[in-house]
């Protein structure tokens, strides 16, 4: 077997294999984009209405309509962080305290010190529930960002596949046009080389 006709066969095989991942890579986008949308579509979330000043500032064309995809799902974590930063005055997890402050039983930003916390009937220090609406909040929005970069995780797949596909396509027309080159050129050169023999 020539080194011509190994380069010929591999051609075909390369562009084989491109082929079948790509295929496969479109058949995961694909399949993980629907995925993600459906789980997104079972848990309900409904966007609040236009008056909502959180939802007018990140969701005003999806204002009181169902999340659905990817996109309306990052929308909506912005509009519960807006909702947890008005519960908690403006503070963030970190800038609160663990305990409710006893001198300040209303302040949202309580204390970190157990002597100055406020005590339950056991005299344990009672927790900022405040911070601990935080808790929550950044595990559901994490959950609403996740579907976000599924839903682009599974597009960038299929844009992949579809790379992958053509360029498997591309390899084997490559393939057919320098097979079929040298069978053209063989055929000329018997063509030509018959008179002369029959001479």
């Amino acid at each position: 077997m020539t080194r011509r006709k190994i380069w010929e066969i591999g051609g075909f095989v390369a562009g084989g294999i491109l082929i079948v991942f790509g295929a496969v890579a479109i058949f995961l986008g694909v399949s993980g984009y629907t995925t993600t949308r459906d789980a997104i579509r079972d848990e309900g979330i409904t966007f609040g209405t236009a008056d909502d000043p959180a939802v007018a500032k990140h969701a005003d064309q999806w204002a009181g309509q169902q999340v659905e995809t990817g996109e309306q799902a990052r929308a909506f974590a912005k509009v519960m962080r807006e909702h947890t930063l008005e519960s908690t005055g403006g503070l963030t997890y970190a800038e609160m305290g663990r305990f409710q402050s006893a001198a300040k039983p209303d302040d949202p930003a309580g204390t970190s010190d157990e002597a100055a916390a406020a005590k339950d009937e056991s005299g344990q220090p009672v927790a900022n529930g405040a911070r601990n609406i935080w808790v929550t909040e950044t595990a559901l929005t994490t959950a609403l960002n996740m579907s976000y970069m599924a839903e682009q995780l599974s597009m960038f797949g299929m844009v992949v596949g579809v790379a992958l596909l053509l360029t498997g396509v591309g390899l084997v027309i490559l393939a057919f046009a320098v097979f079929g080159t040298r069978v053209e050129a063989a055929q000329q050169f018997a063509t030509r080389a018959s008179p002369a023999a029959t001479a």
